[in-house]
C-alpha cells in the first residue's frame, strides 16, 4: 500500500542521517552521506516519495591540522566531528609500559583510567605500543575516528608525545580533530638548562618547569649545580662543600622522578677544573696559585692528586642519585689558560704537564687529560660525557676524547674555535648558542635577554656560532640544543620573573628543535598560540 511505502522510505531517509554523521569511509576516515533513498516500479525508475517532514543531514568539512606547540609535522585530514572529552570516556592502555601515561591523560583530561585492555568502546583513548623497532622511539601517530582517539608509538616516550598533543588539541580548541597525526622531533636533544649554582632555585619551581617541558615536548634537564657561589645538591660524601641553600638528595629524587615520569633526562653538570669556587671554600689546600703566590679564582690545582680525587668522588656519589646517560664535565674557562704564558705563570702545572705527557706538553695538554680522566671516570659509571666547547683546545698533542660530546656555546673566548673545526672532526655538538639561547640575570658584559621572536625567525640549530649557520652536511652531527638560564647576578629576578621570561624563548626552542623549516605561523599567531594554549 502506498502508506507501507512511504513509511519505508521515511526509515531509509533516517538511517541515511545516521550513517551521514557517523560513519566513517575509507582510510581517511572521511564522513560517508547516505544517497537519497530511490525505488523502482516495473523496471522504471521514478522519484522518490517526498518526506513531509524532511530530516536534515550534516557534513563535515575537511579538518584543520592541530595548533600545537611545537607543531605537529604531518597531518592527513579527514571528515568528521573530531573527538570532545566526555566524564564517561576512559584512557585504556594498550599495554602495560604505557599504564602511567594512560592515567596521567586520563587525570589531566578529566577521564577514567580504563586499564590494561585493547578492547576499547566509544569515546576511548586507546594507548598502545606499535612494534616498529625501526622508527624512532620518539615518533608516534595519533588517529582521531569513529568518536575514538588511538595514540600509538614504537616506545612509550613517542605515545607520551602524542598525549601531548592530544591535551594542547583539547585545551586550545575543545576538540581533537578528525584525522591521522603523523609526528616526531628533527633533533634528539631538546634542552633547559638551569644554574642552579649562582641561584638557589626551589624544588617545586624546578618541577613547575618539569611539567612545562614535559608538555612542550623537551626531553633534557641540565642541573650546573656547582660553580664559585654554591654548591646547591646534598653530598654525604662531601658535606664540608654544601651551601646553606640547597636540594635535598629526596628533593632530587623527586625531581628526577616526575621528570622521568615526563620522558626527560636529568643531566647533571659538576663543572671542573674551573669554576669550583665553592668546592675550594671548603679546601682551600687545592686552589690554583700562581708563580708568587696569587690565587686563581675558582680553579683547582689540576697537578694536585687531590682535587682530581674529590672530583671523582662527586661523580661516583652522584651516579646513583642522577640515572639518565648524559654528563657535563664543564671544562670551560680555566683561568690558567688566560695568562699570555701559562708555563712561566703556573710552573707546576708546567712540570706536571711535561712528566705525564712529554717534553713538548704545556698546560693545555695537562687540562685537556684532566678532561679525559674525568670523562672515563663517567664512562665506568656508564655515561657519556659532554663538555663546554672552550674546554676543548687548539692545536694540543693530547687530544680530547672522540666521545665527549661538544656543548658549543660560545665563539668569544681565547683562541676560539669556529664549530665546523669540531663538526668536521667526527664530532658530536649539541647547541648551547649564546647570541640566542643564553638568559643571563642582569644581562652583564655584552648580554641581553633573548626574544623568544628572535629565536623563531632567526635561529635554527645549524646556527650554532653567531648568527650564521654551518654547512647542512654536519646537519646529522648536530644532536639538537638547550636553552640556558645563567645566574651571574643572582637577585637581578626572582623565580617568578625567570619562568616569565623564558616562557616563550622555550616555546620557540622547541619549535625549532623538532622541525627546523620555517614555521607555518607567523610571530604573532605563534604568539596568540601560545596564550591559548596556556
Amino acid at each position: 500500500m502506498w502508506w507501507h511505502a512511504l513509511l519505508i522510505g521515511v526509515a531509509v531517509v533516517v538511517l541515511g542521517v545516521g550513517v551521514g554523521v557517523w560513519a566513517s569511509g575509507g582510510e581517511g576516515g572521511d564522513s560517508v552521506p547516505a544517497a537519497a533513498p530511490t525505488s523502482s516500479a516495473g523496471g522504471g525508475s521514478a522519484s522518490p516519495r517526498p518526506s513531509p517532514t524532511p530530516s536534515p543531514t550534516r557534513s563535515y568539512p575537511l579538518s584543520q591540522a592541530p595548533a600545537t606547540i611545537p607543531a605537529v609535522r604531518e597531518h592527513t585530514p579527514a571528515r568528521g566531528p573530531g573527538w570532545r572529552p566526555r566524564k564517561a570516556y576512559r584512557v585504556v592502555a594498550g599495554d602495560a609500559e604505557l599504564r602511567d601515561e594512560a592515567k596521567l591523560l586520563a587525570g589531566e583530561l578529566g577521564l577514567s583510567y580504563g586499564g590494561e585492555s585493547r578492547d576499547v568502546r566509544a569515546g576511548d583513548v586507546l594507548l598502545a605500543l606499535s612494534g616498529d623497532e625501526g622508527a624512532d622511539p620518539e615518533s608516534y601517530s595519533m588517529t582521531v575516528r569513529g568518536g575514538r582517539v588511538t595514540i600509538s608509538g614504537p616506545d612509550e616516550a613517542g605515545v607520551f608525545y602524542g598525549t601531548r598533543t592530544l591535551k594542547q588539541e583539547v585545551r586550545g580548541a575543545g576538540t581533537a580533530p578528525e584525522g591521522v597525526v603523523r609526528d616526531e622531533p628533527a633533533k634528539p636533544v631538546r634542552g633547559l638548562m638551569l644554574d642552579i649554582a649562582r641561584k638557589h632555585f626551589t624544588a617545586r619551581w624546578i618541577e613547575d618547569r618539569v611539567r612545562e617541558l614535559g608538555d612542550l615536548k623537551f626531553n633534557q634537564l641540565g642541573l650546573h649545580f656547582s660553580d664559585d657561589q654554591g654548591f646547591r645538591i646534598e653530598s654525604d660524601t662531601h658535606p664540608e662543600i654544601v651551601s646553606r641553600q640547597h636540594l635535598t638528595k629526596a628533593e632530587v629524587r623527586r625531581i628526577v622522578a616526575l621528570a622521568t615520569s615526563r620522558h626527560i633526562t636529568v643531566v647533571p653538570e659538576i663543572d671542573s677544573p674551573g669554576h669550583l669556587g665553592a668546592v675550594i671554600d671548603a679546601h682551600p689546600e687545592l686552589q690554583l696559585r700562581d708563580a708568587r703566590g696569587v690565587p686563581t679564582r675558582g680553579a683547582v690545582d689540576i697537578s694536585d692528586p687531590d682535587a682530581a680525587e674529590i672530583v671523582d668522588d662527586l661523580f661516583t656519589e652522584y651516579a646513583e642519585l642522577f640515572p639518565g646517560d648524559p654528563w657535563h664535565l664543564g671544562g670551560d674557562e680555566y683561568q690558567a689558560l688566560t695568562r699570555s704564558d701559562p708555563e712561566a705563570s703556573y710552573p707546576q702545572l708546567a712540570a706536571a704537564a711535561r712528566e705525564a705527557h712529554g717534553s713538548g706538553a704545556g698546560v693545555a695538554e695537562l687540562a685537556t687529560g684532566w678532561l679525559n680522566d674525568r670523562a672515563g671516570t663517567v664512562r665506568t659509571l656508564g655515561r657519556t660525557p659532554r663538555a663546554w666547547n672552550d674546554g676543548l683546545y687548539r692545536g694540543t698533542t693530547v687530544k680530547a676524547d672522540a666521545d665527549i660530546q661538544v656543548a658549543y656555546w660560545t665563539g668569544k673566548e681565547i683562541g676560539a674555535r669556529p664549530p665546523v673545526d669540531y663538526l668536521s672532526a667526527g664530532r658530536e655538538v649539541i647547541n648551547y648558542n649564546d647570541e640566542f639561547l643564553y638568559y643571563v640575570l642582569g644581562e652583564p658584559q655584552t648580554f641581553v635577554y633573548p626574544t623568544g621572536r628572535r629565536i623563531y625567525e632567526q635561529w635554527t640549530p645549524r646556527v650554532l656560532r653567531g648568527t650564521e649557520a654551518v654547512p647542512a652536511r654536519y646537519d646529522a652531527q648536530i644532536l639538537g640544543g638547550s636553552f640556558a638560564v645563567w645566574c651571574d647576578l643572582a637577585d637581578a629576578q626572582t623565580q617568578g620573573q625567570v619562568a616569565a621570561g623564558i616562557r616563550m624563548p622555550l616555546r620557540a626552542t622547541v619549535q625549532k628543535l623538532w622541525d627546523a623549516d620555517r614555521p607555518r605561523l607567523s610571530w604573532a599567531e605563534f604568539r596568540a598560540l601560545a596564550d591559548r594554549l596556556g
